[in-house]
């Protein structure tokens, strides 16, 4: 019997590298509240993004709730219906409204022709994602915040490690946020890590994720607990030693899949994108309309059946949840409907056979024949 295959699969150090780095813990019994390996993994990150400040998480959901609450925004902000739950659920839980704009049918990210006619007096912000490690028209985005005086916070969740003619996709915007869940490019096992440009919305940062604690005798604001702890900051660092390895496994991977699927007439393979160094972090698919019927749900099922475990990344539409398609019903983002209801993200992650790549292409190919 073949063996089952799931869609992602965490990246790891070796048991005996992550116990070496760990055994010192038992020493000092420091965990928590920016230690050595949190102090030791913020360096580090910055070095090898490129980015001036880097506040650490404790997962990539409060990273994006902290960097909106510490710019004390009001009112409505834009963002896509196209991305996980957590984007609209953090602009939510900070009192703010979201206004879904529909996304561009090149690389699924934000249409920013749609922008500015979805800005209203109550806009304060504008938060866009770099969907699939595919990065945003930055440069457009950038003149609209400028033009409205709007700040910009982009969901880089997927984009760990993805430059933009040389740059790196976090320098853009006000801020921008990434998820080091287990699932991800980079992941410490849970966190996140909010990138920003100033220092004083650092200090803004450290009091919402330390409960506005500044020293043993000072609370001067009101804020949570979002720290990361010394177990994941060590697992960051291990697995940062072997990212660039596993960044070109990836990317033999996801060529592979091109490769194969390319002629397979019923599918839309998402094209690289000029100047842009990927992090190979997703390969959907979409199926396109057709008159035979064939549809996403039937291959989502058949490789199932087959031990093949795909998924539908993202469907449903966060504006089609039930907590939030009352208040959005008639917004138009037919572009993003379509591509929810045809999408699928098929396994990729660095230890992914090439054999198993070309069992799951048989697959599909013998589907759509």
């Amino acid at each position: 019997m073949n063996k089952e295959i799931y869609v992602t699969h965490s990246s790891m150090p070796s048991y005996e590298e992550y116990i070496t780095m760990i055994k010192p813990l038992w020493d000092t019994a420091r965990l928590t509240n920016m230690g050595k390996y949190h102090k030791e993994l913020e360096i580090k990150l910055k070095s090898y993004l490129g980015v001036p400040y880097i506040s650490l998480m404790t997962n990539g959901h409060m990273a994006l709730e902290m960097a909106l609450q510490a710019m004390n925004l009001t009112g409505e902000v834009i963002t896509t219906p196209f991305s996980f739950v957590s984007t609209v659920h953090a602009i939510v839980r900070n009192g703010l409204k979201p206004v879904f704009c529909d996304i561009n049918p090149q690389n699924y990210t934000m249409d920013v022709d749609k922008i500015e006619e979805l800005i209203t007096e109550q806009t304060s912000a504008i938060v866009p994602v770099h969907v699939y490690g595919q990065v945003c028209n930055v440069e457009q985005i950038e003149k609209i915040a400028q033009k409205y005086h709007l700040k910009v916070v982009y969901d880089a969740a997927h984009a760990f490690g993805v430059t933009k003619d040389g740059k790196s996709i976090l320098n853009w915007g006000d801020a921008s946020i990434l998820s080091f869940h287990a699932t991800k490019v980079f992941h410490t096992a849970e966190g996140g890590a909010v990138v920003f440009h100033n220092e004083e919305y650092g200090r803004a940062l450290y009091g919402l994720k330390n409960f506005g604690i500044r020293d043993e005798i000072t609370i001067d604001a009101i804020g949570s607990n979002a720290k990361m702890d010394e177990l994941r900051a060590a697992m960051g660092l291990c697995n940062l030693k072997y990212l660039e390895e596993n960044i070109v496994r990836r990317k033999t991977i996801v060529n592979h899949y091109r490769e194969l699927l390319k002629k397979v007439e019923w599918l839309d393979l998402l094209k690289e994108q000029d100047g842009v160094k990927s992090n190979y972090a997703y390969f959907p698919i979409i199926i396109k309309e057709n008159q035979n019927k064939i549809s996403r749900d039937n291959l989502y099922t058949l490789l199932k059946e087959k031990g093949i475990f795909t998924r539908k990344y993202f469907y449903p539409l966060l504006s089609q949840c039930e907590c939030y398609k009352e208040q959005l019903k008639n917004t138009d983002m037919s572009v993003a409907e379509k591509k929810a209801e045809r999408v699928l993200t098929l396994p990729l992650y660095a230890e992914l056979s090439l054999s198993d790549v070309e069992r799951i292409c048989n697959y599909i190919i013998s589907y759509f024949q």
